[in-house]
């Protein structure tokens, strides 16, 4: 059974404490001329039901594209569906 990206974020800030602030986000972001962004767990403050917030606001959950721990895909939106 596949993991959504919020499940995998809960998992990391829930089961493995501290674990989160070590995950690098990969955030789908048309503004950028790259289409991308990341996000460095550390700037994640908080874990909502359809979004996740940074000190720069509140992002949802299905703009994210790979969730790394690592050298280790935690999540990748293209493998999953």
């Amino acid at each position: 059974m596949t993991r959504t990206a919020r499940e995998v974020l809960n998992e990391l800030r829930w089961r493995e404490p501290g674990r989160l602030g070590d995950a690098v986000v990969w955030y789908r972001d048309r503004r950028r001329p790259e289409g991308q962004r990341v996000i460095h767990g550390a700037e994640i403050l908080g874990l909502e039901r359809r979004y996740f917030t940074t000190a720069g606001g509140r992002l949802p959950y299905y703009k994210i594209q790979r969730i790394d721990l690592g050298e280790e895909t935690l999540f990748d939106r293209a493998k999953s569906g």
